[in-house]
């Protein structure tokens, strides 16, 4: 078998990557050096919250031969994941006796599917010329993998800083196979945000702070997702019936009138999780929790942290007898975080019936 060219290389990746079921590939050089002095901005305003592991590795995540050596191209693909079959996100939203549960999480996790089939790819290339040098990356290291997407002409970083696609909008995952081969870059994307601006006042609790600018520490992906212990007080009426995770910022943005449906099964709903009643979700045990979370990228944050945020939402919602019921229910929970929220929320509903007595 003859070796290819360079560019006969880059050509046959991105044709292999697109038939491992990935729904864009482009491949970029590994300079990120306009990237970085963002980054120890961000770093240094303590926008990173709990994220420790971001200012652990600091600026060598703009460094990609430093996180593996030999490194001189990324290979950068996306995958859609927008689930065809869900329940409208605005409808349940606007039912604050439903939970919320951002629209990427509702099937399958993410990472493991990506990250065997950017293995797969990996593999599949080796096959092909031989041993090479790589390492992938699904949201599992020290990563830009935003900027990186960007130089390969994936989509442009939005003012609310997730990744837009022109032709798909938003609404998909990203990963990355570094690589010492040197194959041809693409063309980094353009910007057309404009002079649109819709996603910083749909923030429900402010977390876009200025363009391009995103406090971690008041956004309700981080407060329900990363956030370890109690969520600020300050911040659990904007909450509303957030769950897990917020689409609120991509779910304005108009470019997302382009968003594809993904075309993986394991990315459609479970367990109603698109529109599931509070309360249903309130009453899992800890058993249940795990059983019907197998598989998910819910399952990592555990019960405790699962009944807290919906205490939030709980105490959210307009009373009910059912509501004040499961919240009782778990009034003396071994988790201090869970009797603490369930507190906050059952004193909403007090406050709330003092004012019509």
């Amino acid at each position: 078998m003859s070796t290819p060219s360079a560019t006969q290389l880059g050509t046959e990746i991105k044709a292999l990557a697109l038939a491992k079921g990935f729904d864009e590939v482009g491949i970029t050089g590994i300079d990120l050096s306009a990237d970085e002095p963002r980054l120890l901005k961000w770093l240094q305003a303590g926008f990173h919250g709990e994220l420790h592991y971001m200012e652990r590795f600091g600026a060598s995540r703009a460094q990609p031969a430093v996180i593996k050596p030999g490194t001189v191209r990324v290979i950068s693909v996306r995958l859609n994941y927008w689930p065809g079959s869900a329940k409208p996100a605005l409808d349940v939203l606007n039912n604050p006796q439903l939970g919320y549960v951002s629209r990427y999480a509702l099937g399958q996790d993410y990472h493991r599917l990506m990250r065997n089939r950017l293995q797969r790819l990996a593999d599949t290339i080796a096959e092909r010329i031989g041993p090479f040098g790589h390492r992938v990356f699904v949201d599992s290291g020290p990563v830009l993998e935003k900027p990186l997407a960007r130089n390969a002409g994936l989509g442009w970083i939005g003012k609310h800083t997730n990744l837009i696609n022109q032709k798909a909008g938003s609404y998909f995952f990203l990963g990355e196979l570094y690589t010492d081969l040197e194959l041809p870059i693409d063309a980094p994307a353009s910007e057309h945000c404009g002079s649109c601006t819709a996603c910083i006042p749909a923030c429900p609790t402010g977390a876009i702070v200025a363009p391009y600018q995103l406090d971690a520490r008041r956004c309700i992906s981080y407060l329900t997702i990363e956030l370890q212990g109690s969520i600020p007080l300050e911040l659990r009426k904007p909450m509303g019936n957030r769950i897990y995770g917020c689409d609120d910022c991509q779910l304005v943005c108009p470019w997302n009138k382009f968003a594809r449906t993904t075309h993986i099964p394991g990315f459609e709903p479970r367990h109603a999780l698109d529109s599931a009643e509070l309360v249903i979700l309130f009453a899992w045990t800890e058993t249940e929790f795990v059983t019907n979370m197998e598989g998910s990228p819910i399952r990592r944050i555990g019960h405790a942290r699962w009944l807290r945020n919906i205490a939030v939402a709980l105490g959210n919602a307009p009373a009910s007898a059912a509501i004040i019921a499961a919240l009782k229910s778990r009034s003396d929970h071994p988790s201090d975080l869970v009797r603490e929220h369930v507190a906050w929320a059952l004193a909403q509903h007090e406050a709330h019936a003092a004012t019509l007595s």
